[in-house]
């Protein structure tokens, strides 16, 4: 075996670091399932989707998969939508098209803002809330997610004042 280089070396040689996907680069370094959840619209469920669907061993090293492997996982990911039921999509019943997909990378956070666009141009309920920057799914606003700074007494300025009169006598 002295003669052979120590496993450790042959795997760094093999190990990619980078996987690409869509336009998304995913750690190589991390297995499959955690480098999966790193792209925006793949959560810790799909991830374990796509993995089984592709055939593929959700706790192996992503960059150290074979490149048919890699390219399994790449075109589940891009199909995914038509492998599974419309209740695990993101993108039930689309407004203007009325069909079924599922976004992942930079497709779903520009059809979140095309969304938020939308509901703000024909003045829905949600859609004034986003305007005014104010809380939009219902929660509790008298005590949290203020912006404006300190409400109420301030101590702190009050010494301050106290103590400049004080000096100023």
């Amino acid at each position: 075996m002295s003669a052979e280089e120590p496993q450790g070396e042959q795997e760094d040689e093999d190990l990619r670091y980078f996987v690409r996907i869509g336009q998304t680069d995913l750690d190589g370094t991390k297995s499959v399932e955690r480098s999966l959840i790193e792209m925006n619209g793949i959560g810790r469920r799909t991830a374990r989707i796509v993995a089984e669907e592709a055939g593929v061993d959700r706790k192996a090293t992503f960059g150290l998969l074979e490149d048919e492997e890699i390219e399994a996982v790449v075109e589940t990911v891009e199909n995914y939508a038509d492998e599974v039921p419309d209740w695990l999509t993101n993108r039930q019943k689309e407004f203007y098209s009325g069909e079924t997909s599922h976004e992942f990378g930079n497709e779903l956070e520009m059809s979140r803002r095309h969304d938020i666009n939308r509901m703000k141009m024909i003045d829905s309920y949600k859609g004034v809330r986003h305007k005014k920057g104010q809380k939009v799914r219902g929660q509790r606003t008298k005590s949290t997610g203020r912006t404006e700074g300190t409400i109420g007494v301030n101590v702190e300025e009050i010494r301050e004042e106290q103590a400049e009169e004080g000096g100023e006598e």
